[in-house]
């Protein structure tokens, strides 16, 4: 049993969530059903998305969308190596070859990087809107219009975020400008949660055909209402697919969080303004940064150790915030400093601002069910720490 006094994460769920499930369950219908299909229906319109597909995991999601484009064996894909590593493990579980591109002062990719990393192999650009800020995506799409490139929008931390005003998931409709597909994540500490899950977003019919066959074994069309009255027994294979449909029970979950899901937002804006207010003036710490025009979902907040500052490092802070309580993460260890990818030729050195900004990285507690007592005891533990160690 923790005995931190603030966790790191606390899921908000309520009575809404509870009484979702229960009526699914009393439904009899516990899998893939009307349940996911209403989830579906109401998170395309939310994030303002002709089509959506409900998945078990992001994962599996960014896997299937990297199938459905047919990419493969030597094709390549640039993301960045500031990110978990199924960003990665999916281009190479479909035989393609990742290519990192480091990041910019916001901790996403840059668009420079990318662009330097193009060859006649490249496929697609799979950027990463870290921590809910979402990427530079109109040099982006500029970039893929330029090289006749697929765009993957990896939107793991972006359920609530927008870019030029638009959800994430909606491209640029002043400019007509849409990623060929944006996948999400609804992993227990995300924004909006169903335990485990994700949905996959697309302005392509086709594609949206193609991957919901894909999700669900590669049977032919609205396999799941075989068991209905309106369905058949009958179905026809067209292709090897994959189990990577969301329950019924699941979407359930996500269908009362995706009601709450601006006010969730609404939440964590405040409490990263409360952070940044409070944080402000101590020189120990640097602060995330939103540029102008965009808005965050703040599914993390992430402030580096500012070294001249201080007498100890990242990791002693963290250790000292434990001391007192507070649970702390670190997004991300990047790419190729672990074992598995340098076996791909990655490493030290080859990305020096996903470095730099790892080694002074630590994020916040920060989630919509924190009360004001726990974001000032986390205030009131970084300022001590400034305090106690300053140099």
């Amino acid at each position: 049993m923790s005995t931190l006094k603030v966790p790191f994460h606390r899921p908000t769920i309520g009575r809404d969530e509870i009484d979702e499930v229960v009526r699914t369950l009393e439904s009899g219908w516990l899998t893939t059903g009307p349940r996911t299909a209403q989830f579906e229906k109401e998170f395309a319109e939310y994030v303002e998305a002709p089509h959506a597909q409900a998945v078990n995991s992001c994962t599996a999601g960014l896997h299937l969308v990297l199938a459905a484009l047919n990419i493969g064996p030597g094709d390549e894909v640039i993301t960045t190596p500031l990110t978990f590593c199924a960003t990665v493990n999916v281009i190479i579980h479909v035989g393609a070859t990742p290519v990192l591109a480091d990041i910019g002062p916001d901790g996403n990719i840059d668009p420079a990087s990318i662009e330097a990393r193009i060859t006649p192999r490249t496929k697609a650009i799979m950027p990463v809107h870290m921590a809910g800020l979402a990427c530079d995506m109109n040099k982006i799409w500029a970039i893929a219009k330029k090289h006749n490139l697929f765009v993957i929008e990896d939107a793991a931390h972006a359920a609530g975020s927008h870019y030029r005003g638009f959800p994430i998931g909606a491209g640029n409709p002043e400019t007509g400008d849409r990623s060929n597909a944006v996948v999400f994540s609804f992993y227990a500490t995300k924004n909006l949660t169903t335990g485990e899950g994700g949905m996959i977003t697309t302005p392509n019919q086709e594609y949206a055909e193609r991957i919901r066959m894909l999700s669900l074994h590669g049977i032919s069309k609205d396999a799941w209402k075989r068991y209905t009255a309106e369905g058949s027994w009958r179905y026809d294979i067209l292709e090897m697919g994959y189990k990577y449909n969301l329950t019924d029970m699941q979407a359930a979950i996500g269908i009362a969080q995706l009601a709450k899901c601006d006010r969730m937002c609404a939440r964590r804006n405040a409490l990263a303004a409360r952070y940044n207010e409070a944080l402000r003036e101590l020189e120990a710490f640097k602060l995330p940064v939103v540029p102008e025009g965009l808005s965050h979902a703040w599914h993390l907040y992430v402030i580096e150790v500012n070294s001249a500052c201080l007498r100890i490092d990242r990791d002693r802070v963290i250790e000292e915030l434990k001391l007192r309580g507070i649970g702390t993460s670190v997004h991300f260890i990047p790419l190729h400093l672990h074992t598995l990818y340098q076996g791909l030729g990655y490493r030290r050195g080859q990305f020096p601002d996903a470095e730099e900004r790892f080694q002074g990285a630590i994020s916040l507690p920060l989630f919509a069910a924190m009360s004001d007592e726990e974001s000032g005891r986390v205030l009131e533990a970084l300022h001590d720490i400034a305090s106690e160690f300053k140099k």
